[in-house]
């Protein structure tokens, strides 16, 4: 019987067969290595994903739930005891400013406008009925917070701005049956009102042009 050639670590075969040994281990390396990337960037855009949406659905949450909030010391007429007809004659309101009841045809514009003067209460009211918010004030509020509502206003749709040198509150904040008197522009309760009634759920007429209206002259 033939007598087995003794292994040779050194020999041409023992260098080639080592290396592609080396070379699939290498391989396997590098497999699992491409492997747990993929798991992990998938695992990472996955989790960034939801997190977006888990964001986005917690953001419209907190805007539904400031919506439906109460905003502390407001005032609130029966919507349907308010007039809506229109009419071309003067109007008495009960309350000032007045916050709905019968109304000119012609709305005054409240694309975020900023009034100088005082504005019709006839026109205004109908703004209101479009869903907008209407922010006046009288000779004690501070030029820091009229500067500071002018700002506010002035870059929110469904919004006007005028003086009303009779009301009784230094700042009122007016939509359609909804009322609130602050004294500072800072007060948290501003920027409440504006989310919950700028075309908010009381809006008799949700949609209806801001624009097109009666401008200040």
């Amino acid at each position: 019987m033939a007598s087995r050639t003794p292994y040779d670590s050194n020999s041409p075969q023992a260098r080639i067969a080592e290396m592609r040994r080396a070379e699939r281990a290498r391989d396997r390396r590098n497999a699992a290595i491409a492997i747990t990337v993929s798991v992990a960037v998938a695992a990472g855009l996955i989790g960034f994903g939801a997190w977006v949406l888990i964001d986005k659905q917690e953001k419209k949450d907190a805007q539904v739930a400031a919506r439906k909030a109460p905003v502390n010391g407001e005032q609130t007429w029966d919507a349907k005891a308010l007039g809506r007809n229109h009419v071309d004659t003067p109007v008495k309101y009960p309350m000032n400013p007045p916050v709905g009841g019968d109304h000119s045809p012609r709305w005054m514009n409240c694309n975020g406008d900023v009034y100088k003067n005082p504005v019709p209460e006839v026109n205004a009211v109908h703004s209101l009925e479009h869903g907008a918010v209407w922010v006046t004030y009288n000779e004690k509020a501070a030029k820091g917070d009229l500067d500071a509502l002018a700002g506010t206003v002035a870059k929110t749709p469904y919004t006007l701005m005028s003086p009303v040198k009779e009301q009784a509150g230094t700042i009122t904040l007016s939509a359609w049956g909804k009322q609130l008197t602050v004294d500072k522009a800072d007060d948290p309760r501003v920027a409440q009102f504006f989310t919950k009634y700028v075309q908010g759920p009381q809006t008799p007429e949700p949609g209806a042009a801001c624009t097109s209206g009666l401008a200040e002259k």
